[in-house]
């Protein structure tokens, strides 16, 4: 079972890399100038997201990070999936901030060895919110410090997103309820 649950991984993993390599006439992304590591780490809800297949049907989803004593860092992605009662999943990951880039471009590895683009987009001074994005605008994740945001809020970085160049038909609002009724 742990076998055929690594081969699905590794295909998924090698499906959105490859994605990420087909020729593009978009514009590169701007990253945020500087992002603090430090300020950085520690969970964020996933508010929405133009997801993976693996998180399509995400609910209570969070990213949370923490830097490891060799420098990398260390994503945990915990969620439910396609319901709040079903039980908790996780998938680890590993994050490599590339030099630099004001901290703000990574690449994240689930398995070895591709690594996939991973761009702070947007980061709010008060390191409350951000908006994770890659260059080829298939996937997009929209944090928060909470699990949920106000109208304005969530409104204003839907407007970032899409002026990043984002098709906004593929935005899903991911389902938040805690506290959670079945950790």
């Amino acid at each position: 079972m742990r076998l055929s649950r690594l081969c699905l991984l590794a295909l998924s993993v090698s499906l959105i890399t490859l994605s990420g390599c087909a020729s593009s006439n978009l514009k590169p992304i701007q990253p945020v100038a500087k992002v603090d590591l430090n300020r950085f780490m520690g969970r964020w809800y996933v508010i929405a997201s133009i997801p993976s297949f693996l998180e399509n049907e995400a609910y209570n989803a969070t990213e949370t990070y923490r830097i490891t004593p060799k420098g990398t860092i260390a994503t945990t992605f915990r969620y439910h999936n396609n319901a709040f009662s079903n039980p908790v999943k996780t998938i680890h990951s590993t994050g490599f901030v590339r030099p630099d880039t004001g901290n703000a471009v990574w690449g994240i590895q689930i398995i070895w060895p591709i690594k996939a683009q991973y761009l702070v987009a947007y980061l709010n001074k008060d390191y409350s919110q951000t908006i994770i994005a890659r260059d080829k605008r298939d996937y997009v994740w929209v944090m928060a410090r909470t699990p949920t945001l106000s109208p304005a809020d969530y409104d204003a970085l839907m407007g970032r997103v899409k002026k990043l160049g984002y098709d906004m038909s593929g935005m899903r609002k991911v389902p938040q309820q805690w506290p959670e009724k079945n950790p």
